[in-house]
């Protein structure tokens, strides 16, 4: 078959198969129904063409063997080529002046009718994905500490796009898979029972940022929902709002062995993750809690002490900056500066505490 319908079918082919794995087949079952029939018009094309090649080739091969003239060959002279007859010198069949008159050539000469071919089968859709499928390279790179500080940060890139709220939890969906199969962190990748993504809605207009998965957390795949979980959940009431009206995440979505603070190698490893999060959720405020999540979207090595009490920006949205939750469970008495923050925060996306 010619290669270039081959490659045609390759790339429809890793079409299908990036679908299924994005699980998203059902979603474009009616594209990937017409590629499936582009896939079949193309195996009819390339097999007419390769019959037909095959055809004329034969039709070659049995004019060398009526005659077998040897090319450059003096002592075989070319076959005798009878002239027509010339035309009168007038009437409807008379020659034009300054055009030859015309000559037959023998290959020109029309090539007998060519048989009926055979209607070609094809594999059943369920088969495609069987067929031999060159390897997608990984979409990833893992970031090694000798070239974290070359990796650019989109902070000061403003959010130019705003994603339809019927197409987030798909996009969403699909960064979920990808984290899901992740391995950039060879010690995380090992250690974690499942990957923590994300939890509320994905058009809320007030995002939460944590540090990292607890044992909690890694259990079932849910964030902040242990003790320091428990806690923000009230702050979150408290604020007259609900889980499900406020989108959480972290930075990290695997669990640190030990609970361990997350080494700068990892955050610099998930932060491509968080940032594609907040594109398609694009929410009104931002709220990083403790400084993990404050140092990784504002790109600075500031504590969170001094990072609070000031609007921040981060790519067009406003960022504020409060203590976390496991460090309230920690130290009590800061649970008063974390409830003057939140009261801040509210009071931007006009509520009144």
């Amino acid at each position: 078959m010619p290669t270039d319908i081959i490659n045609m079918q390759t790339a429809l082919l890793q079409l299908v198969q990036s679908w299924e794995r994005a699980g998203l087949q059902d979603l474009m079952r009616p594209r990937e129904q017409a590629v499936r029939d582009m896939l079949q018009t193309l195996q009819v094309m390339g097999v007419a063409e390769a019959e037909s090649l095959a055809l004329v080739q034969s039709h070659k091969s049995a004019d060398k063997a009526v005659s077998p003239r040897i090319k450059d060959d003096p002592a075989v002279p070319p076959p005798a080529i009878k002239k027509p007859a010339a035309p009168p010198a007038s009437g409807p069949g008379r020659a034009i002046t300054g055009v030859p008159a015309p000559q037959s050539n023998p290959a020109m000469m029309p090539l007998p009718a060519s048989p009926v071919m055979a209607k070609p089968t094809f594999p059943p859709a369920n088969n495609l994905g069987k067929l031999e499928i060159p390897p997608l390279k990984p979409p990833f790179t893992a970031i090694s500490a000798e070239n974290m500080s070359t990796q650019p940060t989109l902070k000061n890139n403003p959010i130019t796009e705003v994603v339809p709220a019927a197409e987030r939890p798909m996009r969403l969906e699909v960064i979920a898979r990808e984290v899901a199969g992740c391995p950039r962190c060879a010690e995380l990748a090992s250690t974690r029972t499942q990957t923590v993504f994300h939890d509320g809605s994905c058009t809320a207009e007030l995002c939460l940022v944590g540090e990292a998965p607890g044992a909690d957390e890694d259990e079932t795949g849910v964030p902040f929902v242990g003790r320091a979980g428990q806690l923000l959940t009230k702050i979150i009431e408290a604020c007259q709002l609900t889980r499900e009206q406020v989108y959480i995440c972290n930075v990290l979505k695997c669990r640190p062995p030990g609970n361990r603070p997350p080494e700068a190698v990892e955050v610099a490893n998930c932060r491509g993750y968080l940032e594609r999060q907040l594109e398609i959720v694009h929410p009104r405020v931002i709220v990083c809690l403790g400084t993990t999540a404050a140092q990784c979207l504002l790109n600075s090595q500031i504590s969170i002490g001094k990072l609070r009490k000031k609007w921040h920006d981060y790519r067009g949205i406003p960022l504020y900056c409060t203590y976390h939750p496991s460090y309230l469970l920690r130290n009590p008495a800061a649970k008063k500066d974390v409830w003057e923050d939140m009261k801040v925060v509210m009071a931007r996306l006009g509520v009144e505490l």
